[in-house]
């Protein structure tokens, strides 16, 4: 019988997005193969662990040497804060030093070109320089030049990048939306003013231009803040938990495409 090619767009969300490694953890179980995947900022930065071939397990314990005072290496601010140096060494050791097009699984990174406003899709050189340049949060990070591009989020551009698993070449698409936000967070820092900026932005974005997939799942993440890096466990537990809730769903997905392309 013939199978079909499942994709999975995993978007930006800060910390929320490691609610991604949760929902990755529920199709482990469910027996649902991911036969690519395109991811966006804190996405591009789950996928690049999942493709690398690292289990659930292993992208927890990666996931808790995120938090700020592991990778923050603060600048004198020009083009943002944090020069990015060290959170690029770290992204290259857990992902073995491998180059994209060295994965088993396809996998491509988002990026967004601030000199040419548009998006930049990356299926080549270092994951660790890719996702880099995905996760480069405006006037956080420092940008992030290659091939004589400035690149920065690529949330700012395609928060969700289900049109990119489409062009990869997949018969179904799972898109894993992280918008939901914290009311009434505590802001106290530079850092919480830009990342709640930044979501309601893209919150705003994602109401104006509806996210179109065969199967989209939404983890109640909306407790938590962009920076809420100390609940993590929580966080992948609630990926996994709505994703669970899901499995049926995207099992009756592939099977009534399995019967519209039975081969005669």
């Amino acid at each position: 019988m013939k199978e079909p090619k499942i994709g999975i767009a995993l978007g930006s969300g800060g910390a929320r997005g490691f609610a991604h490694i949760g929902v990755l953890k529920a199709l482990h179980h469910a027996g649902i193969k991911i036969d690519m995947v395109a991811g966006s900022s804190m996405g591009a930065l789950v996928g690049a662990f999942y493709c690398t071939g690292h289990d659930p397990a292993t992208m927890l314990k990666m996931a808790k040497m995120f938090r700020r005072r592991y990778y923050m290496d603060y600048t004198v601010p020009k083009m943002g804060f944090v020069s990015g140096k060290k959170v690029e060494q770290l992204i290259y050791a857990l992902t073995q030093r491998k180059k994209i097009e060295e994965l088993d699984i396809p996998f491509s990174v988002i990026a967004t070109d601030l000199l040419k406003a548009e998006k930049v899709v990356i299926q080549e050189g270092l994951i660790s320089e890719a996702v880099r340049a995905s996760i480069a949060v405006p006037g956080i990070f420092v940008p992030y030049k290659k091939d004589g591009r400035l690149l920065v989020d690529g949330s700012v551009i395609d928060r969700v990048p289900v049109s990119v698993v489409k062009e990869m070449g997949a018969d179904i698409i799972i898109a894993v939306d992280i918008s939901h936000i914290k009311q009434n967070p505590e802001i106290n820092t530079i850092f919480d003013v830009i990342m709640q900026s930044i979501d309601i932005m893209q919150r705003e974005l994602v109401k104006a231009h509806e996210i179109t997939t065969d199967v989209l799942i939404r983890p109640h993440v909306e407790n938590f803040s962009a920076s809420a890096f100390k609940d993590i466990d929580e966080i992948i537990e609630i990926g996994e938990i709505e994703t669970n809730g899901r499995i049926a769903e995207i099992e009756a997905v592939i099977q009534n495409w399995r019967k519209q392309n039975e081969e005669i």
